[in-house]
């Protein structure tokens, strides 16, 4: 089992999927280049190789994970396509399991489609990311080598591998939606089943394509997410409830992610782990309060009753397509909005307390600073998407 194991984290498995598919290292790439082997090349660029924290490197360094050993957007590494099916179908797949599209997914299925699966999917989502993102910086195992492997991504090469959260991500997405619509929705049960398979796994193929995680990071994220649907799906009618909770219920659901956020665990480098952490957190917060707020102020209309209703889909007419079109857009803006204001009002805040010089971008990574004013911002994003956003569609006349 132990082989087994080992031989599932080789990086030349991924270099040979890679080379399967058409993508190659560029000739002139040597030891000498950024992508250098990885004992080098970890020490000279993140993500060629993560030496385990045993090693003491950074001990002596602030416990808010300041230091970096270079900067990961000056990585870049030369590489060949030779089949740009393969490239263009895994680089979108890749962009499928990325944060930009599952907060547009969401809000689009919350004020286009049904608030009941988007709540759903976004307390799940969430769940299963900050396991997986907390499981990284614990386990502390490394990306994939290069060489052999090419590396596409540069922003998250600073970050631990085991497990993929893309995976595990895509497969809490697509499966989450399968076993809450087929009671709900009249369609196909092999069709759903088979949308749901293929879109985890393109996301987790093109994790191995762009290099970025090993065959065990990925298999490790799909069975995580498949015994936490396992181990939740019977609490899932309570998830359906939480608008009706008590009027001390935001006060548990700000508090109990905030501390998890402010005491995710210490890495030796800083990286984007602990800040995707706290925005994904702070998002599920601000959705769920956001629910608590409809319900218990009545500000806007009942959702959709959360009990299993056999429904037909709705055939997509023109204008139907341009009435969600145009919600998704108002929406959008409105949330972009939010984000900026929210944004930068906790940062001058936040800089004024601590007295730190402003648009000091490396401030932003400290403890102190970066999980309050990212748990601000998109808790008000959260609440904005499903309170005010579905007020401005029907103050418009668009519901």
């Amino acid at each position: 089992m132990a082989e087994l194991l080992w031989s599932l984290q080789d990086s030349q498995l991924v270099a040979r999927f890679q080379r399967r598919c058409g993508l190659f290292p560029a000739p002139d790439e040597g030891p000498g280049e950024p992508c250098a082997g990885p004992a080098e090349g970890a020490a000279r660029a993140p993500g060629l190789g993560h030496l385990p924290a045993a090693k003491g490197r950074g001990a002596g360094e602030p416990a808010n994970g300041l230091r970096r050993v270079a900067v990961p957007q000056a990585y870049v590494q030369k590489y060949i396509v030779k089949n740009y099916f393969y490239y263009y179908l895994f680089r979108f797949s890749a962009a499928l399991g990325q944060e930009v599209f599952y907060i547009t997914f969401l809000p689009f299925t919350h004020w286009n489609i049904d608030p009941y699966l988007s709540r759903r999917l976004t307390i799940i989502w969430v769940l299963v990311m900050y396991i997986g993102q907390v499981a990284k910086d614990v386990l502390k195992w490394p990306r994939p080598f290069s060489p052999p492997v090419v590396k596409l991504e540069k922003r998250v090469i600073a970050e631990y591998g085991m497990p993929s959260t893309h995976a595990m991500a895509a497969t809490a997405i697509s499966f989450t939606l399968l076993i809450s619509t087929m009671d709900r929705y009249q369609y196909p049960f092999v069709l759903g089943l088979m949308m749901a398979v293929v879109f985890s796994a393109l996301v987790s193929l093109s994790r191995l394509y762009t290099g970025m995680h090993t065959v065990l990071d990925v298999l490790g994220g799909t069975l995580i997410t498949a015994i936490l649907i396992v181990l939740t799906y019977p609490a899932w009618t309570l998830l359906d409830r939480l608008d009706s909770a008590s009027p001390l219920f935001p006060v548990c659901v700000l508090v109990v992610p905030f501390f998890l956020c402010y005491n995710y665990p210490v890495s030796d480098y800083y990286s984007p782990t602990r800040a995707d952490t706290t925005t994904i957190m702070a998002a599920g917060a601000g959705v769920t309060i956001g629910f608590w707020i409809n319900h218990f102020f009545q500000l806007v209309s009942k959702p959709t009753d959360p009990l299993p209703v056999i429904q037909n889909i709705p055939p997509l007419t023109r204008d139907l397509f341009v009435l969600g079109l145009t919600k998704f857009t108002v929406g959008i803006v409105l949330l972009l909005l939010v984000r900026q204001l929210v944004q930068n009002l906790s940062l001058q805040v936040l800089y004024s307390w601590f007295k730190v010089v402003t648009r000091n971008k490396e401030a932003r990574r400290r403890l102190e600073i970066e999980v309050p004013y990212k748990f601000v911002t998109y808790t008000s994003v959260g609440i904005c998407a499903t309170t005010f956003v579905p007020m401005l569609h029907r103050f418009l006349g668009l519901l």
